[in-house]
């Protein structure tokens, strides 16, 4: 692709573009999985524990398994850095002019947009199961936050899932080049090159020796003849 450096980003040193940068799909698909990250971990810490009376203690909406809480919390927490992170990376993927330091920064977010992905896939049927178990708040309390957890859980499936997927297509387009013969399309080179001093052509030329009776020796009446002595 024309003006694209190794890894499918811009040449190193080039001038620094914020709009065509925001439009960008992976910073684009970033922000969206760092916007799911917040819904999630928010919703369930402001209103995915309830106080139980009679247990003195906070009781997690999701059937009362603090892990599932804890669990949804935790990868949307570590989501929300991950984002930033990356759209840290993305501006400064510009800049790196090692062509092995692009690498990689791409198997990194190869590896790591596909494993969230995976971890949210566990989420959004953990959440999913346990709250289908669990019997209704008392005075509906949560129910809307619970809810909508679980589905930003299965939207950030696809969004990290989306990461992934850009990320294995810059490293295709970075083995690509690696293995690229550029040379078969010089044009620069000659097409034949001239055949070595003894080859069949000199053979051909120096057939007959330049000293023997040949045109040399047949002079004319007036040429000058050296006097022996």
């Amino acid at each position: 692709m024309e003006g694209l450096g190794a890894y499918g980003g811009g040449k190193a040193g080039g001038a620094f573009d914020p709009i065509t940068f925001v439009q960008r799909p992976q910073v684009i698909l970033r922000a969206v999985c760092w916007l799911f990250a917040i819904v999630v971990f928010g919703c369930i810490s402001s209103q995915g524990w309830q106080y139980n009376q009679p247990l003195k203690k906070e009781v997690c909406l999701y059937n009362g398994d603090s892990n599932a809480c804890n669990y949804g919390v935790g990868i949307s927490v570590i989501a929300f850095i991950a984002a930033m992170g990356f759209i840290i990376g993305e501006y400064l993927f510009e800049q790196m002019s090692s062509v092995k330091t692009r690498k990689h920064y791409v198997l990194g977010d190869l590896g790591f947009s596909g494993f969230w992905a995976f971890l949210y896939f566990v989420g959004f049927w953990y959440l999913a199961s346990q709250w289908g178990k669990a019997p209704e708040p008392m005075g509906g309390y949560g129910v809307n936050n619970v809810q909508a957890a679980i589905t930003f859980c299965f939207f950030s499936v696809f969004t990290w899932a989306g990461c992934a997927f850009f990320a294995f297509q810059r490293f295709r387009q970075g083995a690509d080049a690696a293995f690229a013969t550029n040379y078969e399309t010089d044009t620069s080179m000659p097409a034949a090159y001239p055949s070595y001093p003894g080859g069949p052509e000199t053979e051909q030329q120096y057939q007959e020796p330049p000293f023997s009776g040949g045109a040399m020796n047949q002079r004319g009446p007036g040429d000058f003849q050296a006097p022996a002595y």
